[in-house]
């Protein structure tokens, strides 16, 4: 019996499936991307994703995260850890304090997948 693909089977820097305006998506990975897709969905961890992608040195700690939001930390931690479980983000525990780091594998198979070539001019 074979196990369905998982996020990390989907994320590899090796391409999974061409963009959808090209072909369609393979069954088997739909499912991983859309839960990738369904994370960035919320505003707040949208703000978040973009928040750990772009730190300087490429990572961040929850420190840094926690106190750009109005929200309790609690709430914050579930956030990212459904980024963590889509396969957004990649966490370490260091003494008290857990950075983040994003994984850009997923995030260059989600935009392949979104991505729309112009039209021939005839």
């Amino acid at each position: 019996m074979s196990k369905s693909p998982t996020v990390s089977s989907v994320a590899e820097d090796v391409p999974c499936c061409a963009p959808m305006a090209d072909e369609r998506i393979p069954a088997e990975v739909s499912g991983p991307l859309a839960q990738a897709f369904k994370a960035l969905g919320d505003p707040i961890r949208l703000q978040l994703m973009s928040m750990i992608a772009s730190a300087e040195g490429g990572e961040i700690c929850v420190c840094d995260l926690t106190p750009a939001f109005t929200l309790s930390g609690t709430t914050i931690s579930h956030h990212l850890k459904v980024l963590r479980e889509a396969g957004l983000v990649d966490a370490e525990r260091r003494a008290s304090w857990v950075y983040y780091r994003s994984r850009p594998g997923l995030m260059r198979q989600l935009s392949l997948l979104l991505a729309v070539d112009e039209p021939a001019e005839v």
